[in-house]
């Protein structure tokens, strides 16, 4: 896959109106500074917004109209005429009443119960906001790479790489062979053993973590099929993907590291993937999962005095 963002989306429907805001969180931080004001323009005013031409919005937003279009096509709509459609969309779906969305900024001094209901909420959005950008084409052929694989590495460091680990007992409770790298050098090590039906995985919420993008580059170069689980689509680890699955950008704040946020969205995407996947096998995985269960199911039991 190339680093040309209008082809990550390539293939896949035009999102629905209730999945515009969702993309443009997503998307906004990678795109040009005038790419950003036409994306938050149609976002923070969609009724306005829809009644505007191509013109009207790039003086609006003090862009071109070739920036317009652009951006409409990034966001995955084929022309400007699309966004327009699901602007007025978004537009009455905010008109029915629903509740406008709350901060989830959380301050020193807030109440534990606040915490608590702010984080809550936020946990819930990200989640939304990752379901509505996830493009369904491309995990369906992630999920056909895995099910039919010989092997799966998957590459994570920090918190990307307790979701490495996360998918790795996932697969392999359904029969899946499988290996988590966390230690670059053992992930590139091992990435040079790929072959062409092999899956490498890489879980970056930056799209720039080198230690992830190394391996996966070795990986994509040995011919193995590469996926890579990013907030970022179009970061550097994309240049090395076939497959993207782009999860929800981080709500960063002085209490709340990105890595929080960015960890939920990656393990929807995680659970997304083992699910298809076992569905896809679920003649060898069913029975796999149920040895599993049996095997451990002792030590889940109270243990009888001596």
């Amino acid at each position: 896959m190339t680093n040309d963002v209008k082809e990550i989306f390539a293939g896949g429907a035009p999102p629905a109106p209730a999945a515009l805001a969702a993309k443009v969180r997503t998307l906004a931080p990678s795109m040009t500074r005038s790419m950003q004001r036409v994306a938050e323009a149609v976002a923070g005013d969609p009724a306005g917004c829809a009644a505007l031409t191509v013109t009207g919005l790039a003086g609006l937003t003090g862009t071109s109209e070739a920036t317009v279009v652009r951006t409409a096509r990034l966001l995955g709509y084929p022309g400007y005429r699309d966004l327009r459609l699901a602007l007025a969309g978004l537009a009455a779906q905010q008109q029915s009443g629903r509740a406008p969305a709350v901060t989830a900024d959380i301050a020193v001094d807030d109440p534990i119960a606040d915490v608590v209901a702010k984080l809550a909420y936020d946990e819930q959005q990200t989640l939304a906001d990752t379901a509505a950008a996830l493009d369904t084409v491309q995990l369906g052929a992630a999920v056909t790479a895995i099910a039919t694989a010989r092997r799966v590495d998957i590459y994570g460091v920090g918190a990307s790489g307790l979701v490495a680990q996360d998918l790795l007992q996932k697969l392999m409770r359904i029969g899946i062979i499988a290996h988590a790298h966390s230690d670059p050098h053992l992930a590139v090590t091992g990435a040079v053993q790929l072959r062409a039906k092999d899956v490498a995985i890489a879980i970056t919420h930056s799209g720039s973590t080198g230690d992830v993008i190394e391996p996966l580059r070795v990986a994509f170069e040995r011919g193995a099929t590469t996926v890579a689980i990013t907030g970022r689509p179009n970061g550097p680890v994309a240049q090395y993907a076939d497959h993207v699955l782009t999860t929800s950008t981080a709500r960063e704040s002085e209490l709340r590291p990105a890595a929080m946020s960015s960890r939920t969205s990656q393990l929807l995407v995680v659970d997304c993937l083992f699910v298809g996947v076992a569905q896809r096998t679920y003649e060898t995985a069913a029975p796999a999962l149920s040895a599993s269960y049996e095997a451990l199911a002792h030590r889940h039991s109270p243990r009888t005095g001596r």
